[in-house]
């Protein structure tokens, strides 16, 4: 499904072509260097929205401490240069065009990535080498990819050059993935709803069920090996940034001390660092909406959007849009292009949706979601629970239900539901009557205003992570300090 959709979204358009830009309440500084370069980090950030968006906030991050950065990227995907005019660009060749000749029949995401990494190697390997060797720049720190770019480490390692990586999901996919080949062995994924340890807790984590870690992958076999890889090219790397704050992910973390012995930096949320924004490289966003939003009372409006890559049946969407017609809320609901297989417009809404629905209901097929969730209208949010959109629903204090897909989501939204108790899981699909359900539960009853609290005292944390002495402020230091420590690369060897 998300190769399916991917490659649905570059077919409709040429990525040099698509840009927005997601606006929204920051915390800090400017884009300008705080002193003077200390040096050029490399970047390679995954080409997945999920990823390069936080890889990108990362890289703004470190050019405000004095780096001079360099993106490479493949010449798959073209982020708009002009919202980075502080960065260098470097493209190269991926030959992603013929990857529909060696497309299996149910490709996971595990075959994009793993293709990435071996038709993009020598190209990568190329450019790094030509970076070093430029006469007339600053040394080359170090090189920070996505974990996911496991090719890299061997690379890096051949030309002397740190490695550190970025994981973008939550830690407890982490965990889940770092131990995925065990659970295959194990028979998890031979198990169906009948089976009663399908309902049961994982005894390793009790706090994740056995159908959680089953939902992640519909390929255990092919993505285990590919996760394999990862894993040990991660405890290869000089070090790991993660996306996250140290407050609700604590008790992961002595687990993933003990899996990855090397220096660790929690380092995030990435987005309330900056006072600038970071662009997409798939959509163009709509902001006519802002209008409407502003005429809306307080806490009243359920926001729905399903990621980048989710994709449902006719029939599910047609079962979300009857469950947003019965309830009397307002919402805003983001229906993308690719999210429904065949949808070309809206003609699958149910008959006399928008006439019955009227101004009630706004639908676009994007838009500047961290500037949303900050609307003072927004009172849920219904999410795919994919690791930024569930930081950034945290960041700004609002509960949400949960309607994960594949890979990291079911783990975070178990996290949501059970763990953090800041929304709720729909389960079983989706029901319009069970939509109706949850909403009312969030948006009406007193467990909705329950959640509320505890988001709101997750939100708090956020905030005094980044006042000085908190653990975000300190983690910032303690990375750019690290960097440092690493002795300049001029040329290769």
């Amino acid at each position: 499904m998300i190769i399916n959709t991917l490659l649905f979204l570059i077919q409709q358009k040429n990525l040099s072509n698509m840009k927005n830009h997601e606006d929204g309440p920051n915390v800090v500084e400017s884009t300008q260097p705080a002193a003077p370069t200390h040096g050029r980090i490399v970047m390679y950030p995954l080409p997945l929205e999920g990823h390069f968006c936080p890889m990108l906030q990362l890289a703004s991050i470190l050019h405000t401490q004095g780096f001079k950065i360099i993106i490479i990227h493949g010449d798959h995907y073209h982020p708009n240069h002009s919202d980075y005019p502080h960065f260098t660009f470097k493209p190269i060749s991926c030959r992603f065009s013929e990857i529909g000749k060696h497309m299996p029949e149910k490709p996971d995401p595990s075959f994009y990535i793993t293709y990435d990494n071996e038709n993009c190697a020598n190209s990568f390997k190329d450019c790094l080498v030509g970076l070093l060797a430029e006469p007339d720049e600053p040394p080359v720190v170090c090189l920070i990819t996505d974990a996911e770019y496991y090719i890299t480490q061997e690379i890096a390692d051949s030309l002397k050059v740190p490695r550190m990586v970025v994981w973008a999901c939550n830690l407890v996919a982490l965990l889940v993935y770092h131990d995925l080949t065990y659970f295959y062995e194990k028979g998890y994924f031979n198990l169906t709803k009948k089976d009663p340890e399908y309902e049961a807790s994982v005894p390793e984590y009790p706090f994740l069920k056995v159908k959680d870690v089953i939902k992640t992958t519909t390929t255990p076999n092919s993505m285990g090996k590919y996760l394999s890889k990862v894993m040990k090219q991660m405890k290869g790397s000089s070090g790991i940034i993660w996306n996250s704050f140290k407050e609700p992910e604590e008790a992961t973390l002595e687990t993933l001390t003990h899996y990855f012995p090397i220096p660790r930096f929690i380092l995030g949320p990435l987005p309330k660092y900056l006072s600038s924004s970071t662009s997409s490289i798939l959509f163009e966003q709509d902001r006519t909406f802002f209008s409407w939003l502003d005429a809306q009372a307080l806490n009243s409006v359920i926001y729905v959007s399903f990621g980048s890559l989710s994709s449902i049946s006719k029939e599910e969407f047609q079962e979300v849009a009857y469950g947003l017609a019965n309830i009397d809320v307002p919402f805003l609901w983001v229906v993308r292009p690719g999210m429904v297989e065949g949808l070309e417009q809206l003609e699958w809404l149910p008959e006399k949706f928008l006439e019955d629905v009227g101004d009630r209901g706004h639908i676009v097929k994007w838009c500047p979601q961290k500037e949303v969730l900050a609307h003072a209208a927004i009172g849920c949010y219904w999410t795919h629970c994919g690791w930024n959109s569930t930081l950034e629903s945290i960041c700004e204090g609002v509960p949400m239900i949960c309607s994960p897909f594949t890979v990291g989501q079911p783990l975070a939204a178990r996290y949501v539901s059970d763990v953090w108790k800041i929304g709720i899981l729909l389960e079983d699909g989706l029901d319009r009557e069970v939509i109706k359900r949850a909403v009312k539960r969030v948006m009406f009853d007193e467990e909705g205003e329950e959640m509320r609290g505890r988001i709101n005292i997750l939100k708090e944390e956020v905030n005094i992570s980044f006042h000085e002495g908190g653990s975000s402020h300190q983690t910032l230091k303690s990375l750019v300090d690290y960097i440092l420590s690493f002795k300049p690369i001029k040329a290769c060897h």
